[in-house]
């Protein structure tokens, strides 16, 4: 016998072992399969615990014989949910995310064997907030809902983070809750699981919601859910699957009906007060156009792009969505000061802190604010916000004075507003706009440089900087088919925004809306697994204190092979909470010798290479060099190409 096939100490101890005692009950497992229940139970051998109590091993039989009260679905029947999954299927859509619970176990089944498991496909997620993150950057993507399953009233406290973040942000997501109305027939933990208002802790914070009592109501709901998310200002909804109507049969011949889907025209600017505007933008000397959520599709940018360049107006985009090509020449969001200091007619279209653009706060120990505009300068903003507003929540920002508002979508709105500036573009307005075009244009180039300068300051310095982490990034991926997934516009020192060419709408996404920590990692895989259809791919900046939120949706893109390249700007700290610290201590005279305290990510510091690994992803690092930089990447770009999530943890400067 072979060194190799010898058996070993362990095999002949667990064979002795089996000799000795398991094998004394053998013949329980090979009862017949006609053996009861009970009568395969008492047969079976026994293990006695610490404390002598003898608790029943369970056979073979005893797990193959169905339960003795066993009730199964009628062929004239079909379960509620299977009718739910139906109603799902006409919404179209693509994925369904999902922390497993057992209120909607019902439906949870009917999506895998009724539904097939396709469209939608069940994405599972460790977290629920992870799940509502996901469908968030999915949303922005690829401009359409995901639905999210939530699990009673715990499942929800969960997600209610994220779901906050979409809402601050306007964005839709199709929220399903399972609950158990009826008290008189809950399991134990349901009756901790469940509410008589199980949608009031996130009524605040959702645009709508509903409990239908049968299942023709549900589909009609779910339907109208649907509609409410979508149609500007959109937001999250949520629609409660009572659990009795998932689990209970009805009858095949009941007649149940599915709403046909139409989505509503989003609402345009007043012919009148659109003409108003184009007639202040045509005469004025210095307008600018500051955009935030305008975008709400590809068209969204190129109407931009149409407008700025028929006026030949700078172009300020707050980053909420991707607006506006970043080099493009009309873009001066880098030169924000100096174009608003010198505007004549502001016009804000879709914006959600119109105050801050023509205000500035001064955060001191005495706070005070002062007007950064001329006394004469002309304000309009064009935005669904106006249309609605809720109470508690305090999303909606400072109230600015205007000249003129109008209350439409901003997107809808572009067609009438440049057909009306073509009107009364006469020729000579239009030779005073190119040369003004080309003026910006000259400015914006100067501006351009500094910043590549500005970039290559400590090039080589550890821990790496900012500037080189992105620049080394962007060297490598900029001949692909690209979409930074991350969810800041200023990650990673705000290097991005500064030195690459974003021109097409989904390569920036925004930000997270209510700036909850927790959003960039899954808001990154749900956005990539939009992307993944698209081939393109799809990069994150991630910092490190977002990712210990909700490490396990690592484990969901390596799970559901969703390739993700994700780069650490990890500072070893929560920075930004390290600046306010700072600023207390100066405030009050004390130094900021301690002020690093409690928000740092050291002692020890968080290995997240070995942390991803661990979670099926190739990850390298963490790389302090910058010399080694540049070869990880290239090592992880090609396991992403390859159809796999990847880390590199790099070691970066605060800023």
């Amino acid at each position: 016998m072979a060194e190799s096939e010898k058996p070993d100490k362990t095999s002949l101890e667990r064979r002795a072992f089996l000799q000795r005692g398991a094998l004394a009950g053998a013949a329980a497992f090979v009862a017949p399969a006609t053996l009861t229940a009970e009568a395969a139970q008492a047969a079976s051998p026994a293990v006695q615990d610490a404390r002598g109590a003898r608790t029943p091993v369970m056979t073979a039989a005893a797990e193959s014989a169905p339960p003795a009260d066993v009730q199964v679905i009628g062929d004239n029947e079909r379960a509620g949910s299977d009718f739910m999954v139906d109603v799902i299927k006409s919404l179209n859509f693509d994925y369904v995310c999902a922390n497993p619970g057992s209120s909607f176990r019902g439906l949870h089944e009917s999506i895998l064997n009724h539904g097939g498991n396709v469209r939608p496909e069940l994405i599972t997620c460790c977290h629920e907030e992870s799940s509502v993150a996901m469908a968030h950057g999915y949303y922005k993507a690829e401009g359409k809902p995901l639905m999210v399953m939530a699990h009673g009233t715990v499942g929800l406290q969960h997600a209610s983070m994220a779901i906050y973040n979409a809402w601050c942000d306007r964005v839709p997501i199709v929220i399903v809750l399972g609950n158990h109305a009826d008290g008189a027939m809950r399991r134990g933990a349901e009756w901790y699981h469940s509410a008589q208002d199980v949608a009031l802790m996130v009524r605040d914070y959702t645009k709508w919601d509903d409990n239908p009592s049968s299942l023709q109501g549900w589909g009609d709901s779910a339907v109208r859910a649907y509609r409410v998310a979508m149609t500007p200002p959109m937001a999250p909804v949520v629609l409660v699957a009572d659990g009795h109507l998932q689990e209970e049969p009805v009858s095949r011949s009941e007649a149940l009906s599915i709403p046909k889907l139409t989505l509503p025209v989003p609402p345009q600017g007043d012919s009148g007060a659109v003409d108003e505007l184009a007639r202040m933008l045509v005469e004025a000397e210095h307008p600018v156009l500051v955009v935030d959520r305008l975008a709400r599709t590809p068209n969204g940018m190129k109407l931009l792009v149409e407008l700025a360049e028929l006026l030949q107006a700078p172009v300020v985009d707050q980053g909420s969505r991707l607006n506006f090509p970043t080099l493009h020449p009309l873009n001066h969001t880098r030169r924000i000061g100096a174009v608003i200091a010198e505007a004549d007619v502001i016009a804000g279209l879709e914006v959600a802190d119109f105050w801050s653009v023509v205000n500035n706060l001064r955060d001191q120990l005495h706070r005070s604010t002062r007007r950064v505009t001329k006394p004469t300068v002309k304000l309009v903003t064009v935005t669904a916000g106006d249309l609605y507003i809720r109470s508690n929540y305090q999303d909606f920002y400072r109230l600015q004075e205007t000249d003129l508002s109008i209350a439409a979508d901003g997107e809808a709105t572009l067609p009438s507003l440049i057909e009306a500036v073509r009107r009364r573009a006469k020729p000579d307005r239009r030779r005073v706009w190119q040369e003004r075009g080309a003026a910006l244009a000259s400015a914006n180039a100067a501006a351009l440089n500094r910043d590549r300068e500005a970039a290559s300051y400590a090039w080589d310095a550890t821990p790496i900087s900012t500037g080189r982490l992105c620049a080394e990034l962007w060297a490598q991926i900029k001949n692909e088919d690209w979409s930074l997934v991350s969810g800041y516009y200023s990650e990673g020192g705000g290097w991005p925004r500064r030195l690459w060419n974003f021109d097409k709408h989904y390569q920036h996404l925004g930000h997270a809306g209510g700036g909850g920590i927790g959003y960039g990692a899954p808001a990154s895989v749900g956005a990539a697994l939009a992307n993944k259809r698209h081939g393109r791919f799809s990069v994150s900046l991630q910092t490190d204190g977002d990712l210990m939120y909700a490490p396990g949706v690592l484990w969901t893109a390596a799970h559901h092979k969703i390739p993700l390249l994700s780069v650490m700007n990890n500072n070893r700290a929560y920075h930004q909470e390290v600046m306010h610290i700072q600023r207390m201590c100066n405030a009050r005279n004390r130094g900021v010798d301690q002020g690093s305290f409690g928000s740092e990510l050291s002692n020890p510091n968080i290995n997240f290479a070995q942390l991803a690994q661990s979670l099926g992803l190739h990850a390298e690092g963490p790389i302090t060099d910058p010399k080694a930089l540049a070869p990880a990447l290239a090592r992880a770009i090609a396991r992403v190409k390859a159809g796999e999530p990847a880390l590199v943890d790099v070691v970066t400067q605060v800023r």
